[in-house]
């Protein structure tokens, strides 16, 4: 074993690398893949919260600046779409399991 790292001695860099690559930037891209899918399939009615926290369903969508209109309780309010974090509608929709 000594001999290999005397003759490659980037080997661990290399192996370092890897595993950086496979535990954090592989997900973080995957991660972002999908929360750019996420808000493309938005669309008028949704029930959504934002990161911050607000709930309301989704008045308009803006394709031209990746903005959307939420109706809440309080009034309209303009967000971007990288702002929503989840969509709700399905939850909320789906029938509720009765508990043993």
């Amino acid at each position: 074993m000594q001999q290999i790292l005397d003759q490659y001695p980037f080997l661990p860099m290399v192996g370092i690398f890897i595993v950086a690559y496979f535990f954090m930037i592989r997900p973080q891209m995957k991660r972002s893949k999908d929360e750019k899918k996420f808000a493309e399939q938005l669309k008028k009615g949704d029930k959504v919260i934002t990161k911050s926290g607000m709930h309301g369903k989704i008045f308009d969508l803006n394709d031209k600046d990746m903005s959307c209109v939420i109706e809440t309780m309080a009034g309209k309010i303009k967000f971007s779409r990288s702002a929503i974090s989840m969509e709700m509608s399905k939850k909320l929709n789906e029938p509720v399991a009765e508990k043993k």
